[in-house]
């Protein structure tokens, strides 16, 4: 498919605007490895094909193994996550759904003993900002596989 545009081109203030999330999003309360899978895993709900590409290629450049990132939308069935990344999982399935079920109580129970407030917020941003992302993404046709990580340092 040939890319339609380029947001950062035709629409610099959507760019910086996003660009601003993303800052704050490397800074707040949800470690790095996180956020980039739960975005990985709305954009494999959303058929981001750009987000994909770009997020797997992100979480392998701090180090995260194939077989999480191969098994990722069959999370429940596999050991290798951990109850806070399930939880994670969860609330991002639920959010990028949100017009399905809205976000169930028990989803919410299930992220509570695993998230604080805080934590909450930022991870539903994470979420949020993804989603707006890959909507971007699919509508201007951004061509996968051109996206190049940068080294980022792992946090906890």
């Amino acid at each position: 498919m040939k890319t339609r545009f380029n947001t950062a081109t035709a629409s610099p203030g959507v760019y910086k605007a996003m660009m601003a999330l993303e800052e704050h999003l490397h800074q707040c309360s949800i470690e790095v490895p996180l956020i980039h899978l739960v975005k990985l895993r709305a954009s494999q709900i959303n058929e981001c094909a750009y987000c994909i590409d770009m997020h797997w290629k992100d979480l392998r450049a701090i180090g995260e193994s194939e077989q999480r990132l191969y098994s990722l939308d069959a999370w429940r069935e596999c050991p290798w996550y951990s109850d806070r990344e399930r939880a994670a999982l969860a609330w991002t399935e639920a959010v990028t759904l949100v017009s399905e079920n809205q976000v169930p109580d028990a989803v919410f129970n299930a992220a509570r003993p695993h998230f604080n407030d805080t934590e909450l917020a930022d991870l539903t941003c994470a979420i949020a900002t993804i989603n707006a992302w890959n909507r971007l993404s699919i509508a201007a046709r951004s061509e996968p596989g051109t996206y190049q990580p940068k080294r980022q340092a792992r946090h906890a």
